[in-house]
């Protein structure tokens, strides 16, 4: 095999399918990225076997041939070359010459015959979305998945699409997030759970742009994201996921209306209070005008006060201070809605189309004098 393309052709299809080769794995073929050039594209392709990313670049074959190089040692190389062409050759030994300008490097590849492709999956009733909605939906509920493997299920996303509707939603027991999208069609229903990290990897590579699009086709076992002139195959998880709808509740004793930035920059004052593990919730007291925001710890003790618009009675809850951060970072709007019932019970942030909901339990708390 022999091809010839441009080192920043080559980086970033590298960089790609890196996102699909494990960290640790008993199989060393899973440690390498395929090169097939056999069928006139330049295509680099990983595979972890729960999550597979193919890509095709732009470059010249001058002979065909297909090769499994080790992933981490090809993409140093590849970084730290010049800014000029790279040549790829190989022999019949596997060995591989990389040259490019005055550099050459001869590295040890593998036959190809024991790499896992990607599967092959049946491309039906395919899902639309743009770029930038997915890496949008992905990066406002990706913080809320478990981190816990006893709980398979709750490691990923759901995907409930709908009619003209796709909700995601993540939830890790102590929180919920959810983002509604409308959809450029009409579709059948569909329920899966996509693990959290693909999609995590999904949103590092995927560029965002608001006029392309990415097409998603699901199976009983698979998801498939195309876009650009990159696929990937992750598989589903297993289970059925909890039962959101029977959690919210459209019932409140207290309205609050509040500028986001002015309450998240408050919260985000208040941590600098706590060390890194330490769980002192913050307390806010909302009365009519005012919402006052207290927290106490062996470092010392804080306390602010925002202007708020509020309906309803005067309340004091807890909560943990890194959830409400999480899901106000990710609130675009400049005033958000807070919905309580009471100390014990559940606040949600939302807006008034449900286009988001974030669902946060309290936290006990001892009143801070």
């Amino acid at each position: 095999m022999k091809l010839v393309c441009s080192k920043a052709n080559l980086l970033n299809g590298v960089q790609i399918v890196s996102k699909a080769v494990p960290n640790k794995t008993t199989m060393s073929i899973l440690e390498c990225i395929m090169i097939d050039a056999t069928k006139g594209s330049i295509k680099l392709i990983a595979n972890d076997m729960e999550l597979g990313i193919e890509t095709i670049i732009d470059g010249d074959i001058v002979e065909k041939g297909s090769i499994a190089i080790d992933a981490k040692i090809f993409l140093d190389i590849v970084r730290k070359l010049p800014d000029s062409d790279i040549t790829v050759e190989t022999d019949d030994s596997y060995k591989m010459t990389i040259t490019c300008e005055k550099a050459k490097f001869n590295i040890i590849g593998k036959s190809g015959e024991d790499f896992s492709y990607l599967p092959s999956v049946e491309k039906e009733d395919c899902v639309v979305i743009s770029q930038f909605t997915l890496k949008e939906v992905i990066r406002q509920t990706i913080f809320s998945i478990a981190d816990n493997e006893n709980y398979k299920v709750m490691t990923g996303e759901l995907f409930d699409i709908n009619g003209s509707e796709m909700k995601v939603v993540s939830s890790d027991g102590h929180r919920i997030s959810i983002r509604k999208i409308e959809l450029k069609d009409h579709y059948e229903p569909k329920k899966v759970v996509v693990p959290g990290k693909s999609l995590n990897e999904i949103s590092k590579i995927l560029p965002g742009d608001a006029d392309k699009d990415v097409n998603i086709y699901i199976t009983s076992r698979h998801i498939v994201f195309e876009f650009d002139d990159t696929t990937v195959v992750s598989r589903l998880v297993e289970g059925e996921y909890l039962k959101i709808d029977k959690m919210l509740s459209s019932d409140y004793e207290t309205k609050v209306k509040i500028n986001k930035k002015e309450l998240l920059n408050c919260i985000d004052r208040a941590t600098l209070l706590s060390k890194e593990g330490d769980k002192k919730p913050i307390i806010i007291n909302i009365t009519d005008y005012n919402m006052e925001l207290k927290i106490n710890s062996i470092i010392g003790s804080m306390n602010e006060e925002i202007d708020i618009e509020k309906k309803g009675k005067d309340l004091m809850i807890g909560f943990n201070p890194k959830f409400m951060i999480d899901a106000l970072r990710v609130i675009d709007d400049e005033e958000i809605d807070v919905y309580l019932i009471n100390p014990k019970a559940p606040c949600f942030i939302k807006d008034v189309e449900e286009k988001y909901i974030y669902m946060i339990l309290p936290v006990n708390f001892n009143v801070v004098k």
